[in-house]
């Protein structure tokens, strides 16, 4: 969670100038759009005075490239290929789930899930973090096998995922029938107090002797969720396992015990009980690169970890690359950022988010990006402990049911919209000033080009596929998303 400070004050204060933040919009997503042909690009367009939001302009036409020789270009390669892409969505947290359920109404619901979850003219989230258990973000703190102080319950007998039916079940099943691509992955803040040294939920670590149970608190939850039809695609051990928060639910797992967890016990049970969730080291900043390297220098628990998950609150997204290359066969995903009221203006937080969340996060080997609370009240919660000042990727009025669209959500629409499941990232050149990232839809072969503006002035360039280009003009800190087949 961004509640605490990082470390140094220079570091802080870069975070504080990026992050998030600003004032909403409410604006919400256009009609739907007319057909995109093989000669011209549809172009979408988010401005830094949010006078566009994920708004269509005018089609640019695909000509010679004679006719554009004077302008610097961004070619698009797509025989140089890169990653697969999941996608790009945000957490299921307790608050979010209780907003969605208990504060919007059927129809509201339904219609804020369409545009969230489905396809154009909404946005197609489909890449979902779940909360297994409480966070800061949920009005009571539990987990899912709580016992009274002093009793153990070794064999999970105890064991029961019912708090989840009341709102984050459905939620989730409502969800998945509108994007039934929806990939769900957990992670715990917390196991039972009970496992840990302190005997709560807050702060300590694993006791050894129970490294057995908590291997099957995961394949319970997971064996849970399957029943109630939400397939579980990933697993990381703990959430930020280097923080131990002291009012909320969290746990330090350092490299050496996450290894011997994963090799001698979750790894081997999984594979017993023919569970297919994947396993992902980390889930934490960028700042600390050296523990997943650590966790990843042991061969045996390596053969068990598909993945490497990141956080954005310390350090720099470059950590992912340098991971990357070391393990080039371990998948890298994006499992948290949250922006808030320490960074106040929408301007510069559009093009954080879009440089670091969508662009820097595809061009380090990110599968999948998914961002903190898919929704938060006008009180910035519900909350117990943490951060008190955080912005979900929508705000839902607690009274009223009115929805207000966030920045996350239009940096998250910029390519969330138009680059499916399934498509992969293809080579795209960036001239000065300018920030690339580029994709091929694996259904219809379309291209997805995401242009971020980084001048501080209107700069014209030309988009280049092979022999042919299509110009276009991108206003000061603006982001354009070109789409073409």
């Amino acid at each position: 969670m961004p509640f605490r400070a990082i470390a140094t004050g220079a570091l802080l204060l870069d975070l504080i100038a990026s992050c998030g933040g600003g004032e909403p919009t409410t604006d919400g997503p256009p009609i739907e759009p007319p057909p995109i042909t093989s000669a011209t690009a549809a172009v979408y367009v988010t401005t830094p005075d949010q006078s566009r939001l994920l708004s269509r302009d005018q089609d640019v036409n695909f000509v010679a490239l004679s006719a554009n020789a004077n302008l610097p270009s961004v070619a698009v390669d797509p025989g140089t290929r890169f990653q697969t892409v999941v996608g790009w969505g945000a957490a299921m947290t307790d608050a979010s789930a209780y907003l969605f359920e208990k504060v919007l109404n059927a129809d509201q619901r339904q219609a804020l899930f369409r545009e969230l979850f489905g396809p154009e003219p909404g946005i197609g989230l489909n890449f979902v973090r779940i909360t297994m258990g409480a966070s800061d973000f949920s009005k009571t703190h539990y987990s899912y096998d709580d016992m009274p102080v002093g009793a153990t319950d070794t064999t999970l007998a105890r064991f029961s995922i019912d708090v989840d039916r009341a709102e984050k079940i459905p939620a989730l099943k409502e969800a998945r029938a509108i994007n039934s691509k929806l990939v769900l992955m957990g992670s715990p803040w917390s196991p039972p107090g009970w496992m840990k040294t302190t005997g709560s939920l807050i702060k300590g670590t694993l006791r050894p002797q129970f490294y057995p149970a908590f291997a099957e608190y995961f394949a319970r939850w997971i064996e849970a969720y399957q029943a109630e039809g939400l397939p579980i695609t990933a697993v990381t051990l703990q959430n930020e396992p280097h923080f131990e928060p002291d009012n909320y639910p969290g746990m330090r797992l350092d490299p050496p015990q996450r290894a011997t967890i994963i090799k001698n016990h979750v790894g081997p049970l999984f594979a017993q009980r023919h569970i297919t969730a994947q396993i992902w080291d980390w889930d934490h900043n960028w700042d600390e690169f050296n523990s997943p390297l650590g966790v990843l220098s042991d061969a045996s628990a390596r053969a068990f970890v598909s993945g490497i998950a990141w956080h954005c609150y310390g350090g720099d997204i470059s950590a992912q690359l340098l991971v990357h290359q070391q393990y080039p066969e371990k998948d890298t995903y994006f499992t948290e950022c949250s922006g808030g009221g320490w960074a106040p203006v929408w301007a510069d937080n559009l093009k954080w988010y879009v440089s670091k969340m969508v662009i820097g996060n595809a061009r380090t080997y990110a599968k999948g990006v998914a961002l903190w609370n898919l929704a938060l009240d006008e009180n910035d919660g519900p909350h117990l402990g943490g951060c008190g000042n955080c912005r979900g990727v929508v705000t839902i009025n607690s009274t009223t049911g009115r929805v207000t669209r966030n920045v996350e959500y239009y940096a998250l629409g910029h390519a969330s919209r138009f680059v499916r499941p399934g498509a992969v990232r293809i080579e795209s050149t960036a001239p000065a000033g300018l920030e690339t990232v580029a994709f091929q839809n694996a259904d219809d072969h379309s291209k997805v080009l995401i242009v971020l503006n980084d001048n501080a002035q209107a700069t014209a360039f030309v988009v280049k596929d092979g022999g042919v280009g299509a110009s276009y003009t991108l206003p000061a800190g603006a982001v354009g998303t070109f789409v073409w087949k």
